[in-house]
């Protein structure tokens, strides 16, 4: 029977090309006309439009392409765009990724939304210690519909999917190809719960103190007694992060939703704030030290004093750390809690305004443009505006705001790139990142290129490897060096990333429907652009390029040992106006120099040689 059909499916190709040619069609594009009849070479049959195939067996045949392949045929012309497009293609290739989705979700594309989110879903991370130093793939679950956010904790990693399910990706012993047993990061996988909204752990940058795991979840409560009616409600649920059981559970009224959940102040007197879908925020105390005992209490919801003494603002996302909080308005606004007396000091450099009776008064920061997303470190803040540009303010003790200075900055202040004091006395400011993470005493930037290459900088303390390729750490962004075995060194969809003291994480996921939400900066508001040229007049080298090559040269005499003069000759590259592949060049073959010399430096020589 099967031979049968596909007899009976030739035939009818054969016959509908035998039709094409006696009508003399011939196209040399399927979105062209027909050419001219006299165009036609000898000895060749006419060639069969794919146009002329029913639309539903093409998008048959290019579903079976991968992912890339169906993008870039979609590129080539009208005909095929329209076609790569459809809904039913995506469809198919859905299936074909995820088996298992049975709900196409939702948007305005939601089978093609629904096909890439699960085609660049991807968790990745590199060690800073052992012996592969390099950037690995966890294992991807299947039931995932993409990635929408992740969390570390001491001895896993926690994964939120667009369905809201919440996975836990465990840490075991395994085998290797070679019958080895090894310890491998994040390699097998279980389901957590499902509802999940949104989730929070210890806002402390060390994973040593995530003991538990809060999820603010929707679940089914019964309704009133005697009706079989149940109605849905927002509750918190506790979970211990070494087994993934369930220790406390706690649910709100039903007239209540919230959208988002963080947490701030110590295990005896931890804070729970709630975002509500209006914009207003909640908090409430718990004792986490008593969680794991078997007793049921009532806590009290109260309004946070942000929302109370600033009832026309509407909060459109949070931040936390240990002992203070940020609030982003739907208006680019950013107000402020600090709950510590060091920790405002680092912040705002002074403790004029601080009222320690009055923890909860919130703090507006004076800002040049509406703001769009925040990372909140210990002692240090990053902002992000709606033109791309990234905003740094606090402590500075180790170079961590990236301002080429070890100076602390009490008010926000524009970072950009290493830069050449000599070639380039105007900072190359860094601009439209993907994303910003700012940790204890070090900040991470994901930028994207002109060509959508991702790139991966760093400034502040190295110690630890959690600079890679900057053991003594930078005062300036610079590009790390992140090893992969693919040719791209950084995911192209990586959209997020985290650091903990082992090891570097990225999340790669893309959501067609997020579009960046950037503006091009106004020429007048414009900072660090060149300033033009003097015409006739220049002198011979216009740059000074000759007399900065003499000072590098200067500089790395100066140097005492053979390391200190690699180290040296790493920050000039840095320095120079090259592209990245000469940069990476450069510093490949400085790290085998300096491997291969062993560091048994030698000193500088005497001054008449």
């Amino acid at each position: 029977m099967v031979r049968r059909s596909r007899s009976r499916k030739l035939q009818k190709l054969t016959g509908l090309c035998r039709r094409e040619e006696g009508l003399r069609v011939k196209r040399s594009c399927p979105s062209c006309g027909p050419s001219e009849p006299g165009g036609e070479e000898k000895g060749r049959g006419n060639p069969v439009s794919v146009q002329l195939f029913p639309p539903e067996l093409v998008e048959h045949i290019v579903s079976f392409l991968p992912v890339r392949d169906v993008v870039a045929l979609g590129q080539t012309c009208h005909y095929f765009h329209q076609v790569c497009d459809a809904e039913g293609v995506w469809r198919r290739i859905c299936h074909r990724l995820s088996p298992r989705l049975r709900e196409q979700g939702s948007g305005v594309r939601p089978w093609k939304r629904a096909a890439i989110l699960n085609y660049t879903k991807g968790l990745y991370f590199q060690a800073f210690g052992g012996r592969r130093r390099c950037l690995s793939k966890s294992v991807a679950p299947q039931l995932a519909h993409g990635y929408r956010r992740f969390l570390p904790t001491k001895d896993h990693v926690f994964i939120l999917d667009y369905a809201g399910t919440l996975f836990f990706l465990k840490n075991a012993l395994v085998s290797s190809t070679l019958g080895q047993i090894q310890w491998k990061r994040a390699c097998r996988y279980v389901v957590l719960c499902r509802g999940a909204k949104d989730f929070a752990s210890d806002p402390r940058c060390d994973t040593v103190y995530r003991k538990y795991l809060y999820v603010l979840a929707t679940r089914e409560q019964p309704g009133v007694v005697g009706t079989t009616s149940s109605r849905a409600c927002d509750c918190v649920e506790v979970y211990l992060q070494s087994s993934g059981q369930r220790v406390f559970k706690m649910t709100f009224h039903h007239s209540m939703s919230f959208k988002q959940i963080v947490l701030v102040g110590q295990e005896t007197q931890r804070a729970l704030l709630l975002l509500t879908e209006e914009g207003k925020i909640y908090s409430l105390v718990v004792n986490e030290t008593q969680l794991d005992q078997p007793r049921s209490y009532t806590v009290q919801l109260a309004l946070r004093k942000v929302s109370r003494c600033l009832p026309h603002l509407r909060v459109a996302c949070m931040a936390s750390n240990q002992s203070s909080t940020l609030y982003i308005t739907d208006q680019g606004g950013v107000y402020f809690e600090v709950h510590t007396p060091g920790v405002y000091r680092d912040l705002f450099g002074t403790l004029h305004a601080f009222d320690p009776l009055d923890q909860q008064m919130p703090l507006a920061l004076s800002l040049p443009a509406k703001i769009l997303f925040c990372a909140l470190g210990y002692n240090h803040l990053g902002l992000v505006d709606e033109f791309g540009r990234i905003f740094m303010q606090g402590n500075n003790r180790y170079g961590q705001l990236g301002t080429g200075d070890k100076m602390d900055r009490g008010e926000p202040t524009q970072v950009g790139t290493m830069r050449d004091p000599v070639l380039c006395p105007q900072v190359r400011y860094l601009q439209r990142p993907i994303a910003l993470w700012c940790g204890l005493n070090h900040s991470l930037v994901l930028s994207q290129g002109s060509d959508f290459s991702k790139e991966l900088l760093g400034c502040g303390c190295g110690a630890g490897g959690r600079l890679p390729g900057w053991p003594k750490g930078s005062a300036s962004f610079v590009k790390l060096h992140i090893k992969v075995r693919a040719q791209a060194p950084v995911p192209l969809c990586a959209c997020s990333l985290c650091s903990t003291r082992e090891c570097l994480y990225m999340l790669s996921s893309h959501d067609i429907e997020h579009h960046p939400a950037y503006r091009d900066l106004p020429a007048s508001k414009a900072v660090g652009t060149p300033e033009p040229s003097l015409g006739a007049g220049a002198p011979q080298d216009p740059g000074g390029v000759a007399w900065a090559c003499e000072e590098y040269l200067s500089q790395i005499h100066n140097c005492p040992t053979l390391q200190d003069r690699m180290e040296k000759m790493k920050e000039i590259v840095g320095w120079m106006p090259l592209m990245a592949a000469q940069k990476d060049f450069f510093w490949e073959a400085l790290d085998m120099l300096q491997r291969a010399a062993g560091g048994a430096g030698q000193g500088p020589p005497p001054p008449e040689s």
